[in-house]
């Protein structure tokens, strides 16, 4: 995380970045335990995080927004989702065409943030230059 108000943007995306990439280990490890017994699929959290502290922000004042977010805190949790819930009868609740499908959006939005921080360097370079 790069320490100045100048890297807002780029430190929030960042973030983002980490918990789509936690995400993805995740759903790689739910896509490996398909067949495991009573295994319950596993999520992460981190959306519902950062749209809590942009909560009340406008085009207007999303930079403010932004440069007064506590990072420390935004941080993405693992769960277990629907613990209760099986499709099967061995107790595993692991729909692999679900997991598919949750990793390749989970990829294209990893790239996407990826794509937005070097978008992000780009433009300091140009102001520097």
């Amino acid at each position: 995380m790069i320490s100045s108000n100048v890297y807002n943007y780029v430190n929030v995306l960042d973030k983002a970045a980490d918990a789509s990439w936690i995400r993805n280990e995740v759903i790689s490890n739910n896509i490996a335990n398909v067949d495991t017994p009573n295994y319950k699929r596993q999520d992460v959290e981190f959306e519902t995080y950062l749209l809590a502290q942009l909560q009340g922000a406008n085009s207007s004042n999303l930079s403010a927004t932004v440069a007064g977010m506590d990072l420390d805190s935004l941080n993405s949790t693992i769960y277990t989702d629907s613990s209760l819930l099986s499709y099967r009868l061995d107790g595993n609740n692991v729909d692999i065409d679900t997991e598919n499908v949750e990793l390749a959006s989970n990829q294209l939005k990893y790239q996407a943030l990826v794509g937005s921080i070097v978008n992000e360097f780009s433009m300091i370079k140009s102001a520097m230059q």
